[in-house]
């Protein structure tokens, strides 16, 4: 699964459309569905988005030992 469709099911379990999400974050709506397409996002959109949601967002590795990257 793509993190665009990951997105897109964040918003349908908040209610929420794309082009809120993207004023959410400070962008356009037509820049946010831009990258969207791409599924191109650094963490901290990452984060932002995930603000926006209301929900955490988490990324990286954890190993046995509890050691997280």
């Amino acid at each position: 699964m793509t993190i665009s469709q990951k997105i897109k099911m964040a918003l349908a379990y908040k209610g929420m459309s794309e082009a809120d999400l993207a004023r959410s974050v400070g962008t356009s709506p037509q820049a946010f569905n831009q990258r969207m397409k791409t599924g191109k996002f650094s963490t901290d959109e990452m984060n932002k988005i995930a603000e926006a949601l209301e929900a955490d967002y988490y990324f990286g590795f954890e190993f046995k030992d509890g050691t997280k990257i």
